[in-house]
């Protein structure tokens, strides 16, 4: 009951709501991004793997330069710090970069609260996922895994959270994981930036 009409309509009504009182944050950063990147475009859209794999396209603050591989997961590029522009580094930090996906949030695609959404070429992250459980979700702006070491665990232990938290969805859970993130973000922890700063 609770995930299948009070966390949906929930998400969209927080998302739009997030989006009304955040759109001046939302202009500032579109903004600084065009005048530091005029060539570029703000948007890094990206197609990710949704509820039970579904792809959908995902929108975040480009951070990247141009140059960067397309289709291609930061922590496995080999200097991935040489394609990170220097607001992309700070909006990266603090996560600046995600507050696009709350259009994600309102449209259906996403949540709050669940699985982070990969690119479609992950597939043993995608399979291991699946193979728990962990794909009914829609994936979330943040989850289990993100607080559990973010970037910096192990494709086996992102899977076997995400499957935790998918195979037991309630609010008391998302209320939960929503405060956790908090510190977790303002703090800036376990967020890999290329293969040389990912640790298993």
């Amino acid at each position: 009951m609770y995930q299948k009409y009070v966390k949906n309509a929930a998400d969209r009504i927080l998302s739009l709501f997030a989006i009304v009182v955040l759109s001046p944050l939302l202009i500032i950063v579109a903004i600084i991004i065009k005048i530091s990147e005029p060539k570029s475009k703000v948007l890094f859209i990206q197609e990710r793997s949704g509820q039970d794999r579904k792809p959908f396209k995902c929108y975040k603050f480009r951070s990247m330069s141009e140059k960067a591989p397309k289709n291609a997961a930061t922590w496995e590029l080999e200097n991935a710090e040489d394609y990170i522009t220097p607001l992309g580094a700070f909006i990266r930090k603090t996560s600046l970069d995600e507050l696009p996906q709350l259009f994600n949030i309102l449209k259906g695609e996403m949540s709050f609260i669940g699985p982070r959404p990969v690119i479609l070429k992950e597939t043993e992250l995608l399979d291991l996922r699946e193979k728990l459980g962990a794909t009914k979700v829609r994936p979330g702006i943040t989850g289990l895994a993100q607080i559990s070491g973010r970037d910096n665990v192990s494709v086996e232990k992102k899977a076997q959270a995400d499957a935790e938290y998918a195979n037991n969805v309630n609010f008391l859970t998302d209320f939960k994981l929503m405060l956790l993130t908090i510190p977790k973000v303002l703090k800036g922890e376990g967020i890999s930036e290329g293969k040389n700063d990912f640790k298993s």
